[in-house]
């Protein structure tokens, strides 16, 4: 059966992407531990991190250190935090977010109501801030409506 993951990636449920490539996608997690999280998911389902195939793991690297810039720019962070945590769903996912403090790194205090247009704006702040950096090709375009 198919992630949770995947049905987003697919489309057959919503999500914020903010990259997208053939191997790739990152998209905000919908229960934050700061504004400005995100996921950089493969697009193929691999359950556990380790038994991913090293081209890959390094492609998600690439791209985990690309958003995690633009992160930080967008919300001026004084640290990005980057985390493989494994529990949540089982498709390898990399969370990459704003650190203020070693509490962000505290997946269990994540936001479980967050405002959805405070993660619209999010979305809108992070792909400006790729955009920026360079990284066009990978942005995709602003949802409308």
């Amino acid at each position: 059966m198919a992630s949770i993951f995947t049905k987003i990636i697919n489309g057959e449920l919503p999500g914020r992407f903010v990259w997208k490539d053939g191997q790739a996608v990152s998209f905000l997690t919908i229960n934050p531990v700061t504004p400005g999280h995100v996921l950089v998911v493969p697009r193929k389902e691999i359950d556990h991190w380790e038994q991913i195939d090293t081209p890959t793991f390094t492609h998600l690297s690439d791209v985990s250190q690309k958003i995690g810039r633009a992160v930080k720019a967008a919300y001026d962070a004084p640290r990005m935090g980057l985390l493989i945590a494994g529990l949540e769903v089982p498709h390898l996912h990399i969370h990459v977010f704003p650190a203020h403090t070693l509490e962000s790194f505290d997946l269990t205090r994540a936001e479980q109501n967050p405002d959805p247009a405070q993660l619209d704006e999010s979305a809108r702040r992070i792909r400006a801030s790729l955009r920026a950096l360079g990284y066009q090709e990978n942005v995709p375009e602003e949802p409308v409506g």
